[in-house]
């Protein structure tokens, strides 16, 4: 990989962090399949971009999902880490992500709460009983944003971080995510994503104290600009009438 190809991916640097657009072929970090994960690419673009000598540092804040794409933040000082870890604990990081599903919900906007375990033998979790051993409780709010004339964008606020979870809870209440085969979907998507985006993140910088507000651009794919350009456009026309 070229430093220039990686540098089309970064949404925000500083000293302290970086914070990237995840192609949805990425892993974030190395797993059985021995590929390359993003994390070392992202090593490997600072340590050429500023000719560091020796080993980079650069710490894994969160995860997405290989097939799901979106803004993925990394810290660059062991300080910003440290906080950044501290404030996802505390709910400080306000993640919002864009879902297109191939049937809308019955209820145009609402609060799921379920409980989820994983079965770490097939990589999958399901909606279970509260009282069932391992379960975790799974928190989320929905909006139908707009829609196409077979699918439906969804706005997802995660208020928990559990395995899988928008995947499962929306294929819970019967919106599937488009492409995603391991919850139902009907087809794959020919690049092997899921269309799940992680599209917004605000939070305050860790070490300056400034409110840092970052969009992700939507990946380069028919359907997906479809939905980012309708988007656009009625938010320019709200602008209009307010």
């Amino acid at each position: 990989m070229t430093k220039s190809k990686f540098a089309d991916w970064v949404l925000y640097e500083d000293n302290h962090l970086l914070v990237v657009n995840k192609p949805a072929s990425e892993i974030v970090q190395g797993d059985k399949t021995g590929d390359t994960p993003l994390s070392d690419k992202a090593k490997l673009y600072l340590k050429e971009k500023y000719d560091k000598p020796g080993k980079v540092y650069l710490g894994v804040v969160h995860r997405l999902d290989r097939p799901t794409s979106g803004a993925l933040i990394f810290a660059r000082t062991d300080k910003a880490l440290s906080r950044l870890n501290k404030m996802l604990r505390e709910h400080e990081i306000h993640k919002t992500y864009w879902a297109i599903v191939e049937k809308a919900p019955k209820i145009k906007k609402a609060r799921l709460e379920n409980y989820l375990k994983k079965n770490p033998k097939n990589n999958k979790s399901y909606v279970v009983s509260k009282n069932t051993d391992g379960a975790q409780l799974a928190i989320l709010t929905y909006k139908v944003l707009c829609s196409s004339d077979k699918y439906h964008l969804l706005e997802v606020e995660l208020q928990t971080g559990r395995h899988h979870q928008i995947r499962v809870q929306l294929a819970a209440i019967g919106c599937i995510i488009k492409g995603d085969l391991k919850y139902g979907a009907k087809r794959n998507n020919a690049d092997a994503s899921i269309s799940l985006h992680a599209r917004h993140l605000q939070f305050i910088h860790p070490v300056k104290k400034e409110p840092l507000d970052i969009v992700a651009p939507v990946p380069n794919d028919g359907l997906w600009q479809f939905f980012e350009k309708t988007m656009e456009k009625s938010f320019v026309v709200l602008m209009i009438v307010s």
